[in-house]
């Protein structure tokens, strides 16, 4: 079952580039790993400036994910970096979690749609 490791990061204005820098390279790393299928990155920035966060990657399966941060942690301390202590120095709050897919759900074009002989009364919107 894919494993989908989502992390929600608040992040002060004055932080922004250097957090995206480092997480660019976290996320040319995890590209390469075994199990990896795929990652996005959503952002939102508040009235103030500062940043909200929120990666999505997804794996295989729960082993392969176990892999992945051990190699991730390696990478880290081959590097010398220090992930807690940046986040500290930055003032970045992160929220970590593995998840499970409940429900996929896409939508298919009108025009892909087969014709119908009436139109709905009741039209549904989402």
């Amino acid at each position: 079952m894919e494993q989908i490791l989502i992390d929600k990061f608040f992040v002060p204005g004055n932080a922004k580039a250097e957090f995206e820098e480092r997480m660019n390279i976290n996320r040319h790393f995890i590209k390469k790993l075994p199990g990896f299928i795929r990652d996005d990155v959503y952002e939102r920035t508040d009235e103030n400036g500062d940043s909200f966060y929120v990666t999505v990657a997804v794996w295989e399966n729960e082993e392969v994910i176990k892999h992945a941060k051990k190699a991730v942690q390696a990478e880290y301390q081959k590097e010398g970096f220090d992930m807690t202590a940046m986040l500290k120095r930055l003032n970045i709050v992160i929220d970590r979690g593995v998840y499970h897919q409940k429900i996929s759900q896409s939508l298919r074009p009108v025009r892909d749609l087969p014709p119908t002989s009436e139109p709905s009364p009741n039209p549904v919107l989402i």
